[in-house]
């Protein structure tokens, strides 16, 4: 097991949140009825000043609306790229707004993606060009045009004007070799993926073996391994008690195969999904993926804090509970889920 990284601030964040998937609740506190009915999202103007978001009347028969989510990001996109030129400031402000928040958070790059938009290429693309626009306006750090579609990736490249640095491919797998090209044409950092040619791996020993063969592509193609972010894949360990110890150890083998020069990272909040007390699990995963050799993570830096992770209390019961959970020791995350309803997860 080998710490690459002593510090946080040598840990890269690749902020994941300007992302169409993502949900906030109906119920929850940043969404609000306005005088006139209508629903919206509530944030805050530059200088500090409440802000709506406000939802279409054609979002509210998506199938996410009526489980009593808004996919707030979504609705920014689709008002950038309509018609009317006050939604379009609207969704304008809005991804404004988030870019501050992860930005102010220790974000080192902006990860961008569109491709739940719509099942449309043209008006994917249309978006990834518009959000590329937005967001380099005002965001002080480098964008990850993120995509499992290579013309979307092209369009959002097309649109960097490169002010805060080089951008970043997210990502190049065996299924798509050929984002290389755009990677070199544009000077990138790329960001590998251990997916196979046709489905996701399973196990270790698969997951290096695809990075493996997508590597002798990268460097065929001499992109240097310092330009290169190599992500393992984490799967959620409610839906299986190895799928932490598959990440970390493909992560402490190819740490082993390329040395301290390559980057390596992943989705690491994906380890939690479906589980209570999120951030402690996130907490802990990438505590434990520190010492399996990561040096970035796809994460939300404003709930994963990375001085928070490297202060983490290992003899405290909820990192314990949520260690053996990650670590393949409690199937089913039965002991966890019973010591969370006994409230015993606690960190201090």
């Amino acid at each position: 097991m080998t710490r690459v990284i002593e510090s946080p601030d040598e840990f890269t964040i690749i902020a994941e949140n300007i992302h169409a998937t993502r949900i906030v609740l109906r119920n929850g506190r940043k969404v609000t009825t306005l005088e006139d009915g209508t629903e919206a999202v509530t944030f805050k103007s530059e200088s500090g000043e409440e802000r709506f978001l406000t939802v279409p009347e054609s979002f509210k028969s998506t199938q996410a609306y009526e489980q009593g989510q808004l996919k707030h990001f979504m609705i920014a996109m689709s008002k950038g790229i309509g018609d009317d030129p006050e939604e379009q400031a609207e969704g304008a402000e809005y991804i404004a707004y988030e870019v501050r928040r992860q930005t102010d958070a220790g974000a080192h790059f902006l990860d961008l993606n569109v491709d739940e938009l719509s099942y449309k290429l043209d008006v994917q693309k249309a978006a990834m060009a518009w959000v590329v626009r937005t967001v380099q306006e005002v965001s002080p750090v480098p964008l990850s045009i993120d995509s499992s579609n290579p013309e979307i990736i092209a369009a959002g490249l097309e649109e960097y004007d490169g002010r805060t640095g080089r951008p970043m491919v997210n990502s190049v797998a065996l299924e798509r070799l050929e984002t290389l090209d755009l990677v070199k044409s544009h000077d990138a950092r790329v960001i590998v993926t251990a997916s196979g040619a046709s489905g996701m791996p399973d196990g270790a020993k698969e997951r290096v073996a695809n990075i493996q063969e997508v590597m002798e592509a990268v460097q065929s193609a001499d992109i240097p391994l310092g330009d290169v972010y190599i992500d393992c894949l984490v799967f959620p360990i409610s839906v299986a008690s190895q799928f932490g110890n598959d990440y970390l150890n493909a992560v402490s083998e190819v740490r082993n195969l390329y040395g301290s020069e390559v980057h390596i990272t992943g989705g690491l909040s994906n380890v939690s999904f479906g589980i209570p007390r999120r951030r402690l699990v996130n907490d802990t995963f990438i505590y434990l993926g520190l010492e399996a050799g990561i040096d970035s993570g796809i994460i939300d830096p404003i709930q994963s804090k990375m001085q928070d992770v490297f202060d983490l209390n290992l003899d405290s019961e909820g990192v314990r509970f949520a260690r053996e959970m990650l670590l393949g020791q409690d199937d089913f995350c039965v002991n966890y889920i019973q010591a969370w309803r006994q409230k015993r997860l606690k960190t201090r």
